[in-house]
């Protein structure tokens, strides 16, 4: 894993480095904070749970979270555990406080395209923002070197597959109760 971390370490400096600014680095900040957790896309979901328009893509956005939560933040950080960019070159300064879990995958990448996915298979004009967002969201993390590439990278394809996955799963149930 080092060979991998000390391949990656040059981009997470060069992406830091070249777009480094004061609009940035108070930006990045907000956006990753907004989605710490995952608690956006879950509140999103919640509420989605609410009206009759809109409960299938709650529940998709809830199954693809949970199933996020479990693979991702259960299962894999701590069996790969990768450590961050910053403990494996203590150069680097943070603008926001250290994360406490292993790097890979990035769970806010995870989090992001979990919900912004779920949300574009069933409303196309909301989906495109969300996407915006989610996009954002893990390029923050980059930025903010907290995360290499690879894991923004795979925490977000495997969020768009937990997203279709759920999909998948809430168009084959009976929803006569659920509505």
């Amino acid at each position: 894993m080092d060979f991998l971390n000390s391949l990656e370490i040059d981009l997470v400096h060069d992406v830091h480095e070249a777009l480094q600014c004061n609009f940035l680095d108070f930006v990045m900040p907000i956006i990753t904070t907004l989605t710490n957790a995952g608690i956006l896309w879950v509140g999103l979901a919640l509420v989605f749970l609410f009206s009759r328009r809109t409960r299938r893509m709650g529940v998709t956005m809830g199954i693809a979270l949970i199933l996020g939560l479990v693979v991702g933040n259960i299962v894999l950080k701590p069996l790969v555990g990768r450590i961050r960019p910053y403990d494996f070159d203590p150069t680097i300064t943070l603008i926001i406080p250290p994360e406490i879990e292993f790097s890979f995958p990035s769970g806010h990448s995870l989090a992001a395209f979990e919900g912004a996915v779920s949300i574009f298979l069933y409303r196309r004009r909301w989906g495109i923002p969300a996407l915006v967002l989610a996009a954002l969201t893990a390029f923050s993390r980059v930025y903010l070197q907290v995360h290499y590439p690879t894991d923004v990278i795979c925490g977000s394809l495997l969020g768009a597959a937990f997203a279709v996955l759920a999909f998948s799963m809430v168009k084959g149930m009976k929803w006569e109760k659920l509505g």
